[in-house]
């Protein structure tokens, strides 16, 4: 049976993400969720529709309603739960291929599960599946939902500036954003070329969205665009490209973000939340802009935690989910471009040349070395072999070496300030993790 995690649930549709396993977890989260209706919202797989219904049937059988708000992205099923004082779930699979899908849930604020309540979902469902008991099939009691205060909010992010005489590409990956990011950059003003918006329920992330920028860099150059986002299937992170196609990551958004709302007062406890693999560059920028740092393990989920925690109001990760915790309670891709463009236009400054004086990117190479099996020790056994290339790469190099949470992979990561020198020390140190297998 499929484990229930951080992120909640994502598998291959119908072979292993079954409309019967959909239909417990339905509801097993109605039960541990609390509330009399939970809102529901799905991406564009041509699977979304009958395991949507499953997920429903669950409920039913709960006792508990669904506010159907339809094909939307995963941060405005979020934000309406933060506005409505409900839970949620969002079915999709993220950047996964169109044959994947997924389940995510809002505990009622928009906030991800705590660890206690995933566990207690994981053992209503443990147990559902010991006994051999499937949920009965309930008819689905069905609210019509909408997100048009979701898009009031976005739009309103800017405190009435506009984007008028700016051109904007946006590639919304054939997935959640294929209608709203449009709708909300031309309501704030702008030309608008929308990419990758056809969805046919197969081409979710086919060659387009963050997961494939150079589809949107193409795109820029060839329109003479001032700016160019894409999104991920569900539209909770971004890839951004100046006037001149030049790529931005996430680290590179979250200091440009970082820097603007420090000059804005807006960078509550002039704090930034970062994971462990930002970028050494990013690193260095903000030590020079005296920004202070929290630097939390990989996973969205672990930055939200911390912005809680520390009472800040930015952070991200390098793959492009940033946070703009006073705005959101979860990454949202469109919100972060909307915010991103309107910092820019403000500097009068291109976004490209913005990126690239704010921070230089470290070269950063990273290699999954698959194991047998989990390596009991591995920190201690390896010290001797990162503390021998921490001395090479000395201050303008850093050696991160992690297991996976989710699979029997050690992932080495080595950043220095030349590709050559990053790549020699990260084989070293693969060769070191085999040794032990």
């Amino acid at each position: 049976m499929i484990q229930f995690g951080t992120d909640g649930v994502r598998a291959e549709a119908f072979t292993q993400l079954t409309p019967a396993f959909v239909r417990a977890l339905g509801s097993a989260a109605s039960r541990v969720l609390n509330g009399d209706s939970i809102i529901v919202g799905r991406d564009t797989r041509e699977s979304g529709p009958e395991l949507q219904h499953a997920f429903a049937q669950g409920c039913a059988a709960a006792g508990v309603a669904v506010v159907d708000v339809g094909v939307v992205p995963t941060p405005a099923v979020a934000w309406l739960c933060a506005a409505d004082g409900l839970p949620g779930a969002m079915l999709s699979a993220s950047h996964n291929p169109w044959q994947d899908n997924g389940v995510k849930l809002f505990a009622a604020g928009g906030r991800k599960l705590t660890d206690a309540d995933q566990d207690v979902i994981q053992a209503h469902l443990d147990e559902a599946a010991s006994a051999g008991h499937e949920i009965p099939i309930a008819r689905p009691r069905v609210i019509s939902g909408s997100i048009e205060r979701y898009l009031d909010a976005v739009v309103g992010s800017v405190d009435g500036r506009r984007f008028d005489g700016k051109t904007v590409i946006l590639d919304s990956a054939n997935g959640s954003a294929s209608v709203t990011s449009r709708q909300i950059f031309e309501r704030l003003g702008a030309t608008v070329v929308s990419l990758a918006d056809q969805p046919d329920g197969r081409n979710i992330n086919d060659g387009v969205g963050s997961t494939y920028p150079e589809f949107l860099q193409a795109a820029v150059r060839n329109h003479g665009a001032d700016a160019g986002f894409a999104f991920d299937g569900d539209a909770d992170r971004i890839a951004a490209v100046g006037a001149d196609g030049r790529l931005i990551d996430g680290d590179q958004i979250i200091a440009m973000s970082a820097l603007d709302r420090r000059d804005r007062g807006a960078l509550a406890r002039n704090t930034v939340v970062i994971t462990v693999m930002a970028n050494l560059g990013f690193r260095v920028a903000m030590e020079a802009a005296n920004i202070e740092m929290v630097e939390t393990p990989v996973g969205d989920r672990h930055v939200l935690e911390a912005l809680d925690a520390g009472g800040y109001s930015l952070g991200g990760e390098q793959s492009g989910h940033v946070i703009h915790r006073d705005l959101a309670t979860t990454g949202d891709g469109v919100l972060t471009a909307v915010q991103l463009l309107d910092a820019a236009i403000r500097r009068d400054v291109d976004l490209g040349e913005w990126a690239a004086s704010v921070m230089t990117r470290y070269p950063q190479v990273l290699e999954n070395v698959r194991m047998a099996t989990k390596i009991p020790d591995l920190s201690e056994r390896l010290a001797n072999a990162v503390v021998a290339e921490e001395s090479i790469l000395g201050a303008k190099g850093r050696v991160l070496i992690r297991e996976s949470g989710t699979e029997p992979v050690v992932r080495v990561m080595v950043e220095a300030a030349d590709a050559d020198q990053a790549a020699e020390s990260t084989k070293r140190l693969v060769d070191a993790v085999r040794l032990l297998a």
